[in-house]
This record gives structure tokens, C-alpha cells and sequence, in this order.
């Protein structure tokens, strides 16, 4: 049996790592050399922790071995490096492959990456392998095909974020104006659930129309609704809304080229106010604020809920745009930050 002197620094060490390391193996390990400190025999030891002398013999050798770094911890050494992961060993090959050929499932992932490299992999080792080289399930977004890119660039660095930041520094009044129309039609979301559920879908095709201008600074919205349609006479109602609320600083509004907007009448009465109006590069939502809210509005008040009446559906709609500087107010103020997706650099999917 081997002498090995043991510090009582070192006793306190071993008992406490052989209750509390992270690692098994690194605790039995510690379990070992304390029952050997105890001055328990090795083949007491081999029958309580279950190991052999070999091993046993390797512990004692590998506590011994730390004299210079520190004997206990040198026993926290793993040098056990596993089996080589083949999928990691193609790494690149496998991603650009996925890059080029995006799959929708882990299943599908699964079959590219036999068909390509010839390994045949669980879905669980697939998915951890997706997961490791940060390749997760995305949301597929949209861009309209007639969009110009490049003067949707020049419109959001040379005009639209320092409209943004003359906002931001007191200078000017800046509100992002747009119309919603809301059928009462279901909108159909997920839940998480144990069977699948329906909706009642109402008859009919009756609309509750929003026409909103949205502080690019405070968050606040206002607005013009309608039972029917939005016009050129409802955005001068609008304007003058907000000619009559914000009278404090110059008023700066920015909307896309609806026909109704993009009128003699609007410009006009935006001139009367002495409001500015800058019209969006067409085909734009991208640049507009006031998109990330419609959305929102849909989500909390309209995605899998069924109204009966017309009355209760417009009620609904109204009172979640009354609720954006309260109830709402926390999850706006994260949305609706100035920041603007930009296709410059985006993945177009074939």
C-alpha cells in the first residue's frame, strides 16, 4: 500500500469537492483519496466506490502528480476528449450546404445531411448540432418584389434617421401615419393545446377602418376611425388633430403614397397647418412605425378570438389603442424603438 502524507488543508479540500464538484467523475475521484486519507485499504476503497485497483492506482498517481499546481487539483483534470463528432469534423460543408438549401424541419435537415455527407444522425443530434453552430428556426419575412432597396437605404440614412433624431432633441413634433382596416374575419394564431381548436367565423365582410399618427418619441397615437373606408378627408381631419394637439414645435409627419394621402387636398391643408409631409419610397412598410403596432393591435385583441357583434369588435379595437400610454405601454416602448429593417444585406430566399 502506498504512503501518501496528507495535509489536514488538503483533507477539508477532498471532502468538501467529493460532496459538491459538478463533475462525477471528479468526485469520485475525491471520494478515493479521502478514504484513503482515512486510511482506508484499496481494496476497501476499489469495493466501495465500486472501481478497480487500476484505476484506483491512476487517482493516487494523478493526486501525486500535482506536488507542484496543487495535489487536489490536480485530480479536477478531465482529459477524456470523447469520440470524434463526425458532423462537427464537416462543419463547414454541412452549413454552407443548409445555407444554400434551408431546411423547414429538423427532419428535412436530417435527410440533407445524410444525402450530402452520408451520416445518418438522430433528429435529437441533428437539433443539437443546428443549435451548437447557432442555425435556428426563423420566421421567413417578406419584401414586397417592386421595393427599391438602395432608395430605401438613401431615404432611411439621409432623410428618415435625422428626422428621428431632431425628434429626439425637442426639435420637431415626428409622427409615422398610416391606415389599418380590420375585417371581421377570425384571425388565426397558435396555441398551445391537446387537441385542435376552431374558431366561429363571422359572416360578412364588415370593416372597422384606423387611420393613426404615432409619436416617433412619446409613443402616443392618434387617431381617426371609420365604419367604412379611410379618404383624403379623413387624413385632414387627422392634421388638423394634430395641428390643434401639438402646437409646441414644428410637426413633421411621414406616410406612404396611398392615393387618398398623396393629394391636392392633403397638401394642401398640410400647408394651411404649416405641417411638412414626407411621402416614403413606395413600397416601403419597412421604414413606417406605425406598421409594428398594427400588428400589435391584432395580437392582443383579434388573433383567435371570436366577437358575435360588430359592436363588440370595434369596441375591442378601440380600447386596445386607448390603452397604448398605459396598460401597453411597456411592451410599445420596446417595439416601437426607431430602428428600421433594412435589405441591404438581406438573404433574398429564391
Amino acid at each position: 500500500m502506498r504512503r501518501i502524507q496528507f495535509t489536514e488543508e488538503e483533507i477539508a479540500q477532498l471532502r468538501y469537492e467529493s460532496l459538491y464538484h459538478k463533475h462525477a467523475l471528479v468526485r469520485r475521484r475525491m471520494q478515493a483519496l479521502l478514504h484513503k486519507a482515512e486510511g482506508w485499504s484499496h481494496a476497501k476503497i476499489g469495493e466501495r466506490l465500486g472501481i478497480c485497483p487500476t484505476t484506483l492506482r491512476k487517482y493516487l498517481d494523478l493526486f501525486i502528480s500535482g506536488a507542484e499546481t496543487g495535489r487536489v487539483e490536480a485530480l479536477k483534470e478531465l482529459n477524456y476528449k470523447g469520440k470524434p463528432n463526425r458532423l462537427m469534423e464537416k462543419k463547414d460543408e454541412i452549413i454552407k450546404h443548409l445555407e444554400e438549401n434551408p431546411p423547414a424541419t429538423h427532419k428535412e435537415a436530417q435527410a440533407k445531411i445524410k444525402e450530402l455527407t452520408g451520416l445518418q444522425r438522430s433528429l435529437t443530434q441533428v437539433s443539437e448540432f443546428l443549435k451548437k453552430n447557432r442555425i435556428r428556426r426563423r420566421k421567413v419575412k417578406q419584401i414586397p418584389v417592386k421595393a427599391d432597396i438602395e432608395a430605401q437605404e438613401t431615404f432611411k440614412t439621409e432623410t428618415l434617421e435625422p428626422l428621428v433624431e431632431q425628434a429626439q432633441a425637442g426639435k420637431i413634433h415626428l409622427f409615422f401615419v398610416d391606415a389599418a382596416h380590420f375585417v371581421m374575419l377570425p384571425f388565426l394564431g397558435y396555441l398551445y393545446s391537446l387537441t385542435v381548436r376552431f374558431i366561429k367565423a363571422a359572416s360578412g365582410r364588415q370593416r372597422f377602418s384606423v387611420l393613426g399618427a404615432l409619436n416617433a418619441v412619446t409613443k402616443e397615437v392618434v387617431t381617426i376611425t371609420d365604419h367604412g373606408y379611410i379618404n383624403a378627408v379623413s387624413v385632414c381631419a387627422l392634421l388638423q388633430k394634430l395641428h390643434d394637439l401639438f402646437l409646441s414645435l414644428p410637426i413633421v409627419v411621414i406616410m406612404d403614397n396611398a392615393r387618398y394621402q398623396r393629394c391636392a387636398l392633403v397638401e394642401e391643408t398640410a400647408r394651411k397647418f404649416g405641417i411638412q409631409i414626407i411621402f416614403l419610397p413606395s413600397y416601403s412598410p419597412n421604414l413606417n412605425l406605425i406598421e409594428r403596432l398594427w400588428k400589435f393591435v391584432k395580437k392582443k385583441v383579434l388573433y383567435n378570438q371570436y366577437y358575435a357583434h360588430y359592436e363588440q369588435f370595434h369596441t375591442a379595437i378601440s380600447n386596445c389603442l386607448d390603452q397604448t400610454g398605459t396598460t401597453y405601454k411597456q411592451d410599445l416602448d420596446t417595439l416601437l424603438v426607431a430602428k428600421f429593417q433594412s435589405f441591404e444585406n438581406a438573404t433574398i430566399q429564391p
